[in-house]
């Protein structure tokens, strides 16, 4: 498998090299030709979508995990529209960044240009194999896919449709690899490609992201885990609160922008506990609570230590007590993961406060947390919400795709 492997990277990184010259026009029109081909190959791709929610059933696998795994018309029209959209969006290669002049006349600029070759490891979304292979694309580079089991024929089925579109369109062959390899240990292989590939995208839960980061011989831009928080604090407009709360929540649970942990100021808690919790659990939430929650509403399950850590992806929501705002800020300081927050305040100090003061990715002020998202930021699409520091944070769109190089201009300048 490992010859199989290398002759994917191979190909992508040759179609890298085309790619970076590539025509706006050219790639704008491949992902028309990728969304058309979608929509109407639609009836092969849920058919093989079938495939897979039949065996996640038989797996027992959550119902939040079988819907993320699951496509219909809307999420197969949702995929085609992030393409158009990001079609719509400007071509990020060649922008001038930076122009300055030396004293001694040379005329330096720093202008963006593609990363290269991409690889993109993720689990059973099958929307982040278009989603990929679109911006990838239209920033100039070439990508090589590699999805979890759980959506083999999914996948497989997609990357087959974009992939041939992309060539009709005028891209070179291998712009759009896929590792149809279902073994793990392809996966460790792939990592250590780094004479073709040139960064590495993860895309999932904790346990694939820290065995990406920790055997890729590649550089790795990583995705984080989403233990996203809420913060009702004491001034908040409660029923406001009550709405942002339960979307953040309940929306779509499975993703990693849906919060995991409601933090409530005590000077409030007694009254906007009881419904709010009688609302989530009346849409099927399941709440851990600290003792004063508890003794709020005596129904809620003890939280453990481990339930502040956690990112369930799944109709599961921890909830805390807290003193004020710099109770919740050393709250979420310790056990969040720097994805996405939001406080529902009343007054522009507190909201201030926790802005500056918290590290996440994405800080909201009343808001739903679930707006961490390419396609909401305006991006068309997201390659996925990155929680490191360096290059790319947040949503990741067209420029974070991009690196770039510098060009001088001299007339016979030499250095003394």
């Amino acid at each position: 498998m490992k010859k199989e492997l290398e002759n994917i990277a191979n190909s992508a990184a040759r179609a890298a090299r085309e790619l970076s010259v590539a025509s706006t026009g050219k790639k704008d029109l491949a992902l028309k030709k990728m969304s058309a081909a979608l929509r109407s190959n639609a009836a092969k791709i849920l058919s093989a979508n079938e495939k897979d929610i039949k065996t996640a059933i038989k797996k027992g696998l959550s119902k939040a995990l079988i819907d993320r795994l699951t496509l219909n018309k809307k999420r197969i029209d949702g995929m085609c529209e992030g393409l158009e959209t990001v079609t719509l969006l400007p071509d990020p290669v060649g922008e001038a960044i930076e122009e300055w002049t030396r004293p001694n006349g040379l005329k330096i600029k720093k202008v963006r240009v593609p990363i290269g070759t991409i690889a993109i490891i993720y689990e059973a979304r099958p929307n982040v194999t278009v989603d990929a292979a679109g911006l990838c694309l239209k920033a100039g580079n070439a990508v090589v896919l590699r999805g979890g089991s759980d959506a083999i024929n999914s996948n497989s089925a997609i990357a087959e449709v974009i992939s041939d579109s992309a060539s009709e369109a005028g891209l070179p062959r291998g712009s759009v690899g896929f590792i149809k390899s279902t073994d793990r240990s392809d996966v460790k292989k792939l990592l250590g490609l780094k004479k073709y590939i040139d960064c590495v995208i993860p895309r999932g839960g904790a346990g694939l992201i820290n065995m990406v980061v920790e055997n890729s011989k590649i550089p790795v831009i990583e995705t984080g885990v989403g233990n996203c928080h809420a913060y009702v604090e004491a001034s908040a407009d409660l029923k406001m609160a009550e709405e942002v709360v339960f979307n953040a929540k309940v929306q779509r649970p499975s993703v990693c922008n849906a919060i995991e942990t409601l933090l409530v100021d005590e000077a409030i808690a007694n009254t906007f506990l009881p419904k709010m919790i009688g609302r989530l659990k009346a849409a099927g939430v399941e709440i851990r609570g600290c003792e004063r929650t508890r003794a709020i509403d005596k129904s809620v399950k003890t939280a453990t230590e481990k339930d502040w850590y956690a990112e369930y992806l799944d109709l599961v929501l921890a909830v805390k007590v807290v003193k004020g705002i710099d109770e919740a800020i050393d709250h979420i300081t310790k056990y969040g993961s720097r994805h996405s927050e939001t406080i529902l305040t009343s007054d522009k100090e507190k909201a201030e406060h926790f802005t500056s003061m918290l590290d996440s990715a994405a800080l909201y002020v009343n808001a739903s947390t679930r707006f961490t998202d390419g396609g909401e930021f305006g991006f068309g699409a997201e390659i996925g919400i990155s929680t490191q520091k360096l290059h790319a944070r947040g949503p990741m769109g067209l420029n974070e795709l991009t690196t770039y190089k510098y060009i001088v201009h001299g007339s016979g300048q030499v250095r003394t």
